[in-house]
């Protein structure tokens, strides 16, 4: 069973500037955690620049190349989000980006978190290992399987987590399926369907509309996050973190429609290499280990993006935060 976050605990988040970054960010202050972000700034969708994060420290640059170990001097917890998203991208010449942001970066984050008395270092992992499913709902004693190049280096830190938590590092990763809500990523389906409806472009569905989704809200997945860094888990395990509610791409593009009181227009194209056909998250053991369960209803998570895309946020000028808001700190 997971512990509540000590006030007063150090916390460091990587990718903290992101979709996901900035949800933790949010719940780390509020639980009293003093927070230190490290983010280059390449996806950052939301700006850590307001009042509620003003106490933040923030240190810009890329895992790959600053000084890990003076970063992590005085944390004691690690959340790595920072990485390279994006199915699509991963294929041909866009694998070495993929590889040095997602592989490298995390092997150099726990060979650094080696000689740092860290308690706890939680990596974010994606249904992408998985590949293909079938029916029913994939728990994580079935052997990985991925159908795309981002699902083989999301599996490789995995096996890098296991790696390093033999020799010491508390490490354990957290399998995200789609995560959903304010801030999401513009490559999103959800963000692509709203955006349509409110008159932008019509939404590039690929395929015939079938595909399932297991879509979990930003809020619930931070506060997965904040669970699994105190948690009683042996090292080197992998959780996932989903809603246990697959749900169809014509079925969303439907429930959005019913909230916008708009049709959503849409390009159909062909359907995407690396794209499963299912994504469903079996929830028991992030349920037994960190005594989480989603709490964010669908409906309630599609009126929280809406809200998000008509107050700017899913714009041009809402997506991208600018490197100078970051800070200039490094090592």
């Amino acid at each position: 069973m997971s512990t509540t976050t000590m006030p007063g605990t150090r916390t460091l988040v990587t990718g903290g500037a992101g979709f996901i970054g900035t949800a933790v960010c949010h719940r780390l202050v509020a639980s009293g955690c003093r927070v230190v972000v490290v983010d280059d700034a390449s996806t950052a969708t939301m700006s850590l620049c307001d009042e509620t994060l003003r106490d933040v420290e923030v240190v810009q640059g890329d895992l790959v190349d600053i000084d890990l170990r003076s970063v992590l001097a005085g944390v004691d917890r690690v959340v790595h989000l920072a990485g390279r998203p994006g199915v699509q991208s991963s294929w041909g010449p866009g694998f070495t980006d993929h590889l040095r942001h997602n592989v490298q970066a995390t092997q150099r984050l726990l060979e650094a978190a080696l000689d740092a008395p860290v308690e706890r270092v939680v990596v974010a992992s994606s249904s992408s290992v998985y590949g293909n499913i079938g029916s029913g709902y994939v728990a994580e004693t079935r052997p990985v399987s991925p159908v795309s190049p981002y699902g083989v280096t999301k599996a490789a830190v995995e096996l890098l987590v296991q790696a390093y938590a033999d020799r010491g590092v508390p490490a354990i990763a957290l399998r995200f399926f789609t995560v959903y809500g304010r801030g999401q990523r513009p490559d999103m389906a959800l963000h692509r369907i709203i955006e349509a409806g409110l008159g932008g472009p019509p939404f590039p569905r690929r395929g015939d509309g079938t595909q399932q989704r297991d879509l979990t809200h930003v809020d619930d997945v931070a506060a997965a996050t904040l669970r699994a860094l105190g948690a009683d888990v042996a090292m080197g395990t992998a959780i996932n973190v989903g809603s246990g509610r697959p749900v169809s791409l014509t079925r969303l593009t439907a429930l959005v429609e019913e909230q916008l009181g708009a049709a959503v227009q849409i390009s159909v194209q062909e359907r995407a290499a690396g794209d499963p056909q299912r994504t469903a998250a079996d929830i028991g053991l992030a349920s037994r280990v960190l005594g989480w369960c989603p709490q964010v209803s669908l409906h309630d998570g599609i009126a929280d993006q809406i809200a998000w895309h008509l107050g700017g946020g899913g714009g041009a000028a809402g997506r991208a935060m600018p490197a100078a808001q970051l800070g200039a700190r490094v090592g």
